[in-house]
């Protein structure tokens, strides 16, 4: 029999353990909780501030486009060269309604900016006026083509993605073509599945597709396609399906004969590139490897030919 005493020590000291362990579990709980708070606030903060800055941007961006429409407005641009202003920005994947009034009130205040924050910075450390304005002057070269030189490195790199991901297109065209959709379904559901891995194609091929619907004539809607890329490739895939549709080939065919074509031409490319290595090789090789080649070689032998001439 256990004594009386010793149950009753037993059962206070399994009290305490147990009220310890609740008042250890009470306080994580409680400094999860705290955790947790402050993780919510940090978020809450995080989209407050990104709120404020979207908006901020939003503000700049209003001012930028509401000086390029008073431009626009004012009438010193022709209407074809607004016209060709649209088509340069929509090769570039930039087609948002304000994008013209934008690029133009960038321009205007680069034009703008970039001499007079010139001349007030050089305006005490250079002396000489003659090359103090020629600095002013390239400053305001500068603003005048900078935009220009965005638009065109952002261009080139549109069409580049467009012609990396034609041919996993054509692909899945076939696969459509194959199960029995026409054209246009066809597009639509290639644009919608391929955008995860290129949302550019994706882009234009959803917009080929809302063409589509507005539109009944087929032969227009693609060329509207080549033309607003501006890509020789697209041009060729949309010439060859209007022609399909004109002389009631079968589509699937005419797109495996494309994607093969586009795929040999990408590894032709890149066998190109992988022959120009070691042209490319060169300078480097003369200007970096030899040199330390020559001096691990020859250099003990022209150390011991000068301790020679020394003694």
């Amino acid at each position: 029999m256990i004594p009386l005493r010793m149950m009753l020590l037993m059962s206070g000291a399994a009290s305490l353990f147990f009220m310890a362990g609740g008042i250890l579990m009470l306080r994580a709980v409680s400094c999860q909780r705290r955790v947790d708070a402050r993780i919510a606030s940090v978020r809450a903060g995080r989209v407050q501030g990104r709120k404020q800055q979207l908006a901020g941007a939003r503000h700049v961006l209003q001012f930028v486009s509401g000086v390029g429409v008073g431009i626009l407005r004012s009438g010193m641009l022709s209407s074809q060269a607004i016209r060709e202003l649209t088509r340069k920005l929509a090769t570039a994947g930039i087609r948002n309604s304000n994008a013209v009034g934008i690029f133009i009130g960038v321009k205007i205040l680069l034009l703008i900016a970039l001499p007079t924050f010139t001349f007030i910075v050089l305006h005490g450390l250079i002396s000489l006026t003659f090359l103090r304005n020629t600095f002013v002057v390239g400053a305001t070269i500068g603003g005048l083509l900078l935009p220009d030189m965005c638009l065109g490195f952002l261009r080139k790199r549109y069409q580049t993605a467009l012609d990396r991901g034609l041919p996993d297109a054509l692909d899945m065209m076939v696969m459509c073509a194959e199960s029995g959709l026409s054209l246009e379904p066809t597009i639509a559901r290639v644009g919608t599945e391929i955008q995860p891995a290129h949302p550019e194609i994706s882009g234009e091929l959803l917009l080929t597709s809302q063409e589509f619907q507005m539109s009944s004539d087929s032969h227009v809607v693609l060329s509207n396609l080549g033309e607003r890329t501006d890509l020789t490739s697209v041009r060729r895939v949309c010439s060859t399906l209007s022609q399909t549709l004109q002389y009631g080939t079968p589509l699937s065919d005419a797109l495996r004969v494309l994607s093969a074509e586009m795929r040999q031409e990408a590894l032709t490319r890149f066998e190109e590139k992988a022959a120009r290595l070691p042209v490319l090789l060169t300078v480097p090789m003369i200007l970096f490897i030899l040199p330390s080649l020559f001096l691990i070689v020859g250099g003990p032998a022209v150390m011991q030919v000068l301790n020679l001439m020394k003694n």
